[in-house]
């Protein structure tokens, strides 16, 4: 079995700009950022609860910083660049990143938000990470499906938007096509 060679980053870059609206285009960036930064996070702090790899807890001070609490402070500098800033700053890809990022981090720890208590490797904990899994799931799904359904819901020609579709043989008016009033 023959593999295709990999294509350059900058053809990636260029079909992923000129395939995509501005609008979907962030909503995958955001979703990429979610569902990596969620894994990634998952994998860090399961290393530091093993004592494996370079990472530690943050406590300065001894007091334990969770990571929710810099997804919050990203998501804070996200909406005052949504709210304050220019529109090219807005549409900027960083921008979708940086809140895909941000709620990964604040989702991850969304038991521990939910009973205000450090639940994260007990039971209760599991609760992040279905949370997690689910808006992966829901995102991929929606940004997979959302084209076809677009499509499916779009008024065709000799439709109006809400009308169901015409009877073979009629024509607007409730006619058919030869005069005469339908039964």
């Amino acid at each position: 079995m023959e593999f295709p060679a990999p294509l350059p980053a900058d053809a990636v870059s260029r079909a992923f700009r000129e395939e995509l609206p501005p609008l979907r285009r962030a909503a995958v960036l955001s979703w990429l950022a979610f569902a990596t930064t969620f894994g990634t996070v998952r994998a860090i702090t399961y290393s530091i609860r093993d004592g494996r790899g370079p990472f530690r807890d943050v406590t300065p001070g001894g007091m334990h910083l969770h990571h929710y609490l810099w997804g919050i402070a990203l998501l804070s500098v996200i909406g005052g660049v949504a709210v304050r800033g220019e529109d090219r700053t807005r549409r900027h890809p960083l921008v979708a990143l940086g809140y895909g990022t941000g709620m990964a981090l604040v989702v991850d720890e969304f038991a521990l938000l939910l009973d205000l208590r450090d639940v994260y490797w007990q039971r209760q904990g599991r609760v992040s990470v279905d949370v997690g899994v689910g808006v992966i799931a829901l995102g991929g799904t929606a940004l997979a499906a959302g084209p076809a359904v677009r499509r499916l819901l779009r008024p065709r020609p000799g439709r109006s938007a809400g009308s169901a579709t015409p009877v073979r043989g009629t024509v607007p008016g409730g006619r058919t096509d030869r005069g005469r009033p339908r039964d």
